[in-house]
């Protein structure tokens, strides 16, 4: 979906709406990549494989008074709530600010279920690394070997397996074909399909049908990669891939509180989950009770931060996926193109990224954003040190008349409080240059 051309100087307040409405457009369109700001000059990593933070960087216990208050001060800056926990090596942190209700008051609490968005990728990558392992998936062969009929053509002989693993594939995003009214009334178009059931075969012949969002062999966030991942892991195990990935990934982790879920409804204790759109669903409405078969292997899981630091450990520890697995997991390519002069300060693997933070470290995990829920795990590459958090009002961010964005404090908190957790150290307070994935801060669909 293209940006309409528009006057640089708008004269009238309907010009200024269309001003807006312009910027939301290509934020959107921003967020369904994993895209970051420009990035101040940092070391980046020498190889495919990066490093985790030093060990020096990082102190050896737990700061809860500083954590609280960080977590509080997201919570002052305009999160409506948010709940984390934080570890290093067996010590361990929960805590949580702000409300999971904004019309009772009703707090939020550290161990509430939470919608993960696009974290649910790592795990559908595990899922696929296990069948790499087993001898029934080759990484590096076409997708049409195994689903000529799914991804016919050209793109059924040159796609990978790996290349929809890292989004290099060229293969568009079903999002806004899903959701078509989605920027010219976003309320309308969420209301409409929250009880909607859709097919991955369907998402997925949306996907092909979309304008490749770059050239084959560059990174491009498309969730429809990871539709098609769920329908490889059907044809080659013979079961549903909710199931397969609940039976050999989440139960071998040891996960209780982490599920695909079978209806509109969150079973466990949660808040509620708070859309904005960017100021366009004004006061923000409550999205906690959605169909996610629109987001499947890509984007429909449930989970707790206490869950996911498990999950995060024992893949990051070996104990998920053989040694090589992990290795072409950890295997990563660029996640933007920086500007002349810069250096890349994201990468991304096969479902697993991993991203320099402003106090200097390397860290592994990924971030998930549905429709008001946001969820970012991260965790030292050892998985010694981690952080999960979760937060209850999405696309918080607001434009002026020109089109810019305005001042962002809730992210900054949202960076600050991560890069802390993550160093043992308070994060700095200037962070506009900060690399930042873009499916935190606006639409990452599902959401990642």
């Amino acid at each position: 979906m293209g940006t309409p051309m528009l006057d640089a100087h708008p004269s009238s307040s309907t010009d200024r709406r269309r001003v807006r409405l312009a910027a939301v457009a290509s934020a959107v369109l921003l967020s369904l990549a994993v895209g970051a700001l420009p990035a101040r000059a940092a070391a980046a990593p020498s190889a495919s494989v990066s490093t985790s933070a030093s060990a020096a960087s990082i102190t050896s216990d737990l700061d809860r008074k500083a954590l609280r208050a960080s977590l509080e001060a997201l919570h002052q800056a305009g999160m409506y709530g948010a709940f984390s926990s934080v570890r290093d090596g067996s010590e361990r942190w929960r805590g949580a600010a702000g409300v999971a209700d904004i019309d009772t008051g009703r707090p939020m609490r550290p161990d509430y279920e939470h919608r993960i968005g696009s974290i649910t990728k790592t795990f559908t990558s595990v899922a696929v690394l296990q069948q790499v392992a087993a001898g029934r998936i080759d990484l590096d062969a076409p997708i049409g070997d195994y689903l000529p009929e799914l991804v016919p053509g050209e793109r059924g002989r040159n796609v990978t397996v790996r290349m929809l693993l890292n989004h290099t594939s060229g293969i568009g995003d079903y999002i806004l074909p899903v959701f078509p009214k989605l920027i010219e009334d976003p309320g309308q178009a969420l209301d409409e399909g929250r009880f909607r059931k859709l097919a991955p075969e369907e998402l997925v012949r949306l996907g092909l049908a979309a304008a490749p969002p770059a050239a084959r062999g560059t990174h491009s966030y498309s969730n429809t990669n990871y539709i098609i991942a769920g329908l490889l892991l059907k044809k080659v195990t013979g079961q549903d891939p909710e199931s397969y990935i609940t039976r050999n990934v989440i139960r071998k982790a040891g996960l209780r509180h982490t599920y695909f879920p079978r209806s509109p409804y969150i079973s466990g204790p949660h808040a509620k989950m708070y859309e904005s759109f960017y100021g366009a669903i004004e006061p923000a409405r409550d999205y906690s009770v959605y169909d996610m078969s629109w987001a499947g292997t890509a984007g429909a899981m449930v989970s707790t931060t206490n869950d996911l630091n498990d999950f995060y450990r024992r893949l990051l520890s070996g104990k998920l996926l053989g040694e090589a697995e992990l290795r072409e997991m950890k295997t990563t390519v660029p996640a933007y193109e920086p500007e002349e002069g810069q250096e890349v300060m994201m990468r991304y693997g096969l479902g697993l990224y991993t991203l320099k933070m402003p106090s200097g470290g390397w860290y592994w995990g990924h971030d998930g954003g549905v429709f008001g829920a946001g969820t970012w795990a991260m965790s030292t590459e050892d998985g010694r040190r981690q952080v999960a958090i979760g937060y209850n009002l999405m696309k918080y961010q607001r434009f002026g008349d020109d089109g810019q964005p305005l001042p962002d404090p809730i992210s900054d908190a949202l960076f600050r409080y991560m890069d802390g957790a993550l160093s043992g150290a308070p994060a700095p307070r200037a962070l506009g240059a900060t690399p930042v994935p873009q499916r935190l801060l606006a639409m990452e669909q599902p959401r990642r």
